[in-house]
């Protein structure tokens, strides 16, 4: 099943619902519901790229910090709070499930047994079903993320091979892309200023 227009935007919009709270959105804003429940407002924090956050170096272009990454996109490509998503993959990174091999030789019942412990519960069987799905496909068709990254000419091209995966929609894609892009595709995103 396609995330088709969730993920992380949802999460975005549902992270504002707790009365008087503030909570840091994946895409570098802070939220707040005013007391009178007014509109959430919105307040610029840090622009740095989100996978820096998780401590993954895009810049090494190492086929494990390339990875680390996708795992991140397909854990936030869940309509899920945004701190779940994090603790789901900090929990899947200190277990070394990080290269396709390692998630699937942990296998199903250790995917489900790490997402829960993360409180990735809501989601813990058919996303322990993707990650094995999307890493068998991943391997099949291109070996590696970086094979996959230097076979795609233009982040379209490479937002269309993600999205022919299964499991993958437009907004896993998006996320990935974000982080990604100026990284490997450097002249499109100097292109675009």
């Amino acid at each position: 099943m396609r995330d088709a227009g969730k993920g992380l935007e949802l999460m975005e919009r549902s992270k504002s619902d707790c009365f008087g709270e503030r909570r840091r959105c994946a895409s570098g804003t802070q939220r707040r519901k005013t007391a009178g429940g007014a509109t959430p407002t919105h307040a610029k924090t840090e622009r740095r790229p989100y996978a820096r956050r998780l401590q993954i170096d895009l810049g090494t272009k190492r086929e494990k910090e390339v990875f680390k990454w996708w795992l991140a996109c397909l854990l936030f490509g869940k309509p899920i709070q945004t701190e779940i998503a994090e603790r789901a993959y900090r929990e899947l990174v200190a277990a070394g499930l990080t290269s396709p091999d390692a998630i699937l030789r942990a296998g199903w019942d250790k995917l489900v047994f790490i997402l829960d412990r993360a409180h990735y519960v809501r989601y813990d069987f058919s996303t322990a079903t993707k990650l094995l799905d999307v890493c068998r496909e991943l391997k099949s068709r291109y070996g590696t993320l970086t094979k996959l990254l230097a076979g795609a000419r233009t982040p379209s091209e490479l937002s269309r091979k993600l999205q022919e995966f299964r499991h993958i929609g437009p907004v896993t894609a998006r996320i990935f892309l974000r982080d990604v892009r100026p990284v490997w595709y450097r002249k499109t995103a100097s292109n675009r200023k």
